[in-house]
């Protein structure tokens, strides 16, 4: 499954800004003894039936997605803002650095999905030239924008934009590549899907692209990298069940929110702090901070 807001972005394909204050609701969960190295506190947008959370910037705000709408928000401090493109039909809300910049997508009224920066409250549309679709997925402090794009073909792929120029990244060999994640260093982290259709998570460093998979994992996503090199994404096992997983130095650690039927990990800041998205007993999807 893709990044939670990539999730939310797929299923409302199928199927003005505002403002919004409201408590940040903190749910301490429990974890015993030995079953994980994390404490995790849930995140819901008052109100809202779905919640993602998509990165985390090192200064702790988190930017996701929330349904009814659906919109963007960013969480900062406790205060939940909503982020909607003036005149969009949907707002997702992907990435942001330390700069308060905000990347993600936007739907047009056409049905049309398009990337936007958001700087200073001023809203720029991303487009890259010939592309049927657009998504800024994440943006580093040096402005640098990675996302992903689809040609008439149906054909994912990946790009990064910097200084108003757009490079195409494609895995050698790869049916489809989808980028989410980049950090101060370049380094960008995503995922391809070779011949035989299988997913593998990547990342690309000076150039070379290297495969992650998590292992007996049938699909695996790489979706942030921060500064050190910690690398976060979703795997789903054997059994069909999605897993978050931090790697880090070549370890890799699970990531599962307790009594949550899939979690995914979407973002990691320096701190080590962790976002993604989880599904509970009830069906219902709620954001999360694990550190």
């Amino acid at each position: 499954m893709r990044q939670m807001t990539m999730f939310a972005l797929r299923a409302c394909s199928m199927l003005g800004g505002a403002f919004f204050v409201g408590a940040f609701v903190l749910t301490l969960v429990a974890i015993p003894s030995g079953a994980s190295a994390f404490t995790f506190t849930t995140i819901d947008v008052p109100g809202a039936a779905f919640t993602g959370a998509g990165t985390i910037n090192n200064r702790g705000q988190i930017v996701g997605t929330y349904f009814s709408g659906p919109h963007g928000f960013l969480l900062d401090k406790g205060t939940f803002t909503t982020i909607d493109v003036p005149g969009a039909a949907s707002t997702f809300a992907a990435g942001i650095n330390d700069r308060g910049q905000i990347v993600g997508a936007y739907f047009g009224v056409g049905g049309t999905e398009h990337g936007f920066l958001l700087d200073k409250g001023t809203f720029t549309t991303i487009d890259v030239p010939g592309a049927t679709l657009t998504a800024a997925i994440m943006i580093n402090n040096r402005g640098q924008i990675v996302g992903y794009f689809d040609v008439s073909g149906g054909t994912e792929h990946g790009f990064l934009l910097d200084e108003g120029t757009f490079t195409t990244i494609d895995v050698p060999g790869a049916t489809s590549t989808t980028v989410f994640g980049i950090n101060e260093l370049g380094q960008i982290v995503g995922t391809y899907e070779d011949a035989g259709g299988t997913f593998h998570g990547f990342l690309l460093d000076k150039g070379t692209f290297t495969t992650i998979d998590v292992p007996g994992a049938t699909f695996t996503e790489a979706e942030g990298i921060n500064n050190r090199g910690q690398i976060v994404g979703t795997y789903t096992d054997a059994g069909g069940t999605e897993h978050g997983f931090l790697l880090d130095k070549g370890t890799f650690t699970t990531i599962d929110v307790p009594g949550a039927t899939l979690t995914e990990a979407n973002g990691i800041n320096a701190r080590g702090q962790i976002v993604g998205t989880y599904e509970d007993a009830g069906g219902t999807f709620h954001g999360f901070r694990a550190q």
